[in-house]
């Protein structure tokens, strides 16, 4: 049991989870209420790891479910095994030829098979998947649903038996109830809107990038081997990376795999040649990597020059239509580089790009619109 606040963040700390007071207290919150809890933010901030620390923490049986476009409940709730009905079916041929043996006419044999369909859509047939197992878990489990915004919608209608009453209903059988109330974690990458009436099941948590302090605990806590001072420069670096006009911002993880990937290569300074050498580790897109390489050296030190090696011929138009000047604006909580007292508003940007819906069709490999037939194509 985590009877406390202070005990739920005492409890993950000790799994290397490095939790805030609000997040501490809706992961409380959920174990005393016995309520799903919908984790939604950016990719990469810790929403899968708090399960797996919530797990560690509390000794219980981690069930994941990962959710995909296209999947159905056969995939997420449960399936019948029919090989094994089939083998069955084989074996029972004998008692299936005495059922039937004096039967006098093929309408009452079909009558007598038919009374015995019970025995093929029993328990022994069933082959439970994540949320079944879950609710039939003789022992405490953590659930955990992870990117449920991946999924289609008709999933979440699935969810909602599960998330209002721990229970799942299965028409050949009946409903099982969980003896012990699952711990449920639902994580979402913001990339759809959600359904109301799943949100309204939940208690809802919002993760961002943590503070430069709190990202250099994390990074403590996850023995790096990279040198405390290093790793402070590493995280104002990361942070630096942020606040550009990345398509995809470093996480938290990634941060964690640089600071491992220094300490390996056995950095002794960083430096800008040695973070435009791994900077691959943090930043995935090839743009993000050409506005990643001219940023460095500044982010190092804001008196330094840009190297035309680590430009590598790169234009700098950025197909912005903007010079390196960095006079530009970048709009609602943009900042300005001309002014050397300007601080960039870094929160204010990652949230005016963070906004529900902001992914158009074929995001994530989602089929696209056919604007003229009004439904969607695959490719």
């Amino acid at each position: 049991m985590l009877d406390s606040v202070e005990q739920v963040r005492e409890a993950l700390g000790r799994e290397g989870y490095i939790a805030d007071e609000p997040l501490a207290t809706t992961v409380f919150l959920q174990t005393m209420l016995q309520k799903p809890l919908l984790i939604e933010g950016p990719a990469g901030v810790g929403k899968t790891e708090l399960a797996k620390a919530l797990a560690a923490a509390t000794g219980r049986r981690l069930l994941r479910l990962q959710c995909y476009e296209g999947q159905d409940e056969t995939k997420a709730l449960y399936e019948w095994d029919y090989g094994k009905q089939l083998l069955y079916t084989q074996i029972l041929r004998e008692k299936i030829g005495q059922l039937v043996a004096d039967a006098a006419d093929l309408d009452e044999a079909v009558d007598r098979i038919g009374k015995q369909e019970s025995v093929f859509f029993s328990d022994r047939f069933l082959a439970p998947r994540p949320l079944l197992e879950a609710v039939r878990s003789e022992d405490p489990v953590v659930l955990l649903i992870d990117e449920i915004d991946r999924a289609d919608e008709s999933l979440e209608a699935v969810l909602l038996e599960l998330l209002g009453e721990y229970q799942v209903s299965v028409p050949e059988i009946g409903t099982f109830t969980a003896k012990h109330a699952p711990y449920v974690i639902l994580t979402s990458n913001n990339t759809r809107d959600l359904a109301a009436a799943l949100k309204r099941r939940c208690l809802h948590s919002f993760l961002d990038y943590p503070s430069a302090e709190r990202e250099l605990e994390i990074i403590r806590a996850k023995d790096t081997g990279l040198a405390e001072s290093l790793a402070a420069q590493l995280v104002d670096v990361v942070r630096g990376l942020r606040d550009l006009d990345l398509r995809k911002s470093p996480s938290i993880s990634e941060t964690i795999d640089w600071a491992r990937t220094l300490a390996v290569l056995g950095v002794g300074e960083l430096s800008a040649k040695v973070l435009s050498d791994t900077v691959s580790v943090v930043v995935k897109y090839d743009k993000d990597v050409r506005k990643a390489l001219d940023a460095l050296p500044r982010l190092v030190d804001p008196n330094a020059t840009v190297p035309t090696s680590l430009r590598n011929g790169h234009d700098h138009g950025h197909g912005h239509g903007h010079g390196h000047d960095h006079a530009h604006d970048h709009g609602p909580g943009g900042h300005d580089h001309a002014s050397p007292d300007a601080e960039p508003d870094g929160p204010a940007i990652r949230q005016a790009k963070d906004r529900p819906g902001r992914f158009g069709d074929g995001y994530y490999g989602t089929p696209k619109k056919n604007a003229a037939l009004g439904r969607r194509r695959p490719f």
